[in-house]
């Protein structure tokens, strides 16, 4: 099995030395002065991309728990029979699919590497490839299939069938900027569709995710993007808030293509408290996942080193939201911070948390 994570590991690497340049590390300087900025004036920027979104049609939800998030999330689709989903690590944190799995609600994966973790009922392993540790034969096995065409042609099949009926969506988000609109960086195209085909649609986030302006999010989403091993992706989507036309007379019709409903759910649950503390920096990550790929401790644990969030700064996370967190296995060699654009001291933090658990310091 640790054959996946070292072929996944050395292809990001190899990827990564292609791309990186003077100009990308000088990008990177100027997204941690935006995050630093962001973070320190957090509540303000909150305000504002209230106000914003709503003036642009989207309704805007605030959870200060999974208890919370769940509830709007479940009232916004009480009358949805099909939920479609596209890549949401907070998606997880709310651990939506049980949720509305328990209400009757029927809910689908929609990103390839999800559908796997979701049919062979695993969880994710990794931010931005859930299905890290998993061998092609066993995703060809889980789907029915051969090789990577037909693995192809039947998810391709499926998902179009699951999408002509659904009547819900749910994504995440990368960036949010204030002035009300919203980054989702993709290369399979599912998100989209989750986006755009369904009545109501969801984008849940974390309140971290939020920057003081559209141009600082096209900054974000670029580091994003390249940090993940991309000259460019697929689809870099932003969604300004419902969709409208103006054809007939210049009067505008809203929802005319796009779905009726866009929601917002801003989810707190720890993060406004870490905010002032030890583990700050913990929200300037963008959730690139090159520190994963980096750290010797995951390799060794086939990525299995986690809850919710997995890997070093994943044990940041779940500690911050509330969930089992062990930061033992860091060996505080540094490579993640070597490798992560924003230079985020993710051993400092778990040798904190360390401290933490073993009673040393509060």
């Amino acid at each position: 099995m640790l054959v996946v994570i070292k072929k996944a590991r050395k292809n990001l690497t190899e990827r990564r030395l292609r791309i990186l340049n003077r100009e990308f590390f000088r990008l990177a300087e100027d997204v941690r002065k935006i995050k630093e900025h962001s973070i320190e004036n957090l509540e303000y920027l909150i305000d504002t991309a209230v106000k914003n979104l709503e003036k642009n049609g989207f309704e805007v939800y605030f959870a200060k728990n999974v208890r919370e998030g769940q509830k709007v999330v479940l009232d916004f689709f009480e009358d949805s029979s099909t939920v479609l989903k596209a890549k949401s690590m907070v998606s997880h944190e709310l651990d939506l699919n049980s949720a509305l799995s328990e209400k009757g609600i029927e809910v689908w994966e929609t990103d390839l590497g999800e559908l796997v973790i979701q049919m062979l009922n695993e969880r994710p392993r990794h931010m931005t490839m859930p299905a890290i540790h998993i061998k092609a034969e066993e995703a060809f096995k889980v789907l029915g299939v051969q090789d990577f065409e037909g693995l192809k042609a039947k998810v391709r099949k499926l998902l179009r069938e699951k999408l002509a009926r659904a009547d819900g969506g749910i994504t995440g988000a990368n960036v949010i900027s204030s002035d009300g609109s919203l980054f989702i960086i993709e290369n399979e195209g599912n998100a989209r569709l989750v986006s755009a085909l369904p009545e109501k649609v969801m984008t849940v986030t974390g309140v971290e995710k939020i920057v003081d302006s559209f141009s600082s999010a096209v900054k974000v989403s670029e580091v994003i993007w390249k940090s993940a091993g991309y000259y460019s992706p697929s689809y870099l989507n932003v969604i300004s808030g419902i969709s409208k036309s103006g054809d007939i007379e210049k009067r505008i019709i809203k929802g005319l293509h796009g779905p009726s409903k866009h929601a917002i759910l801003f989810l707190d649950n720890g993060r406004m408290k870490a905010r002032d503390s030890a583990f700050k920096e913990t929200l300037y990550c963008v959730r690139c996942g090159a520190c994963q790929f980096s750290c010797p401790s995951y390799e060794a644990l086939n990525a299995d080193w986690g809850t919710v969030y997995s890997g070093g700064i994943g044990a940041v996370w779940n500690y911050i939201t509330g969930s089992e967190s062990n930061p033992f296995y860091c060996l505080n060699c540094g490579a993640c911070v070597e490798t992560c654009p924003l230079r985020i001291d993710v051993p400092e933090m778990l040798r904190k948390l360390k401290m933490i658990k073993i009673g040393k310091i509060n």
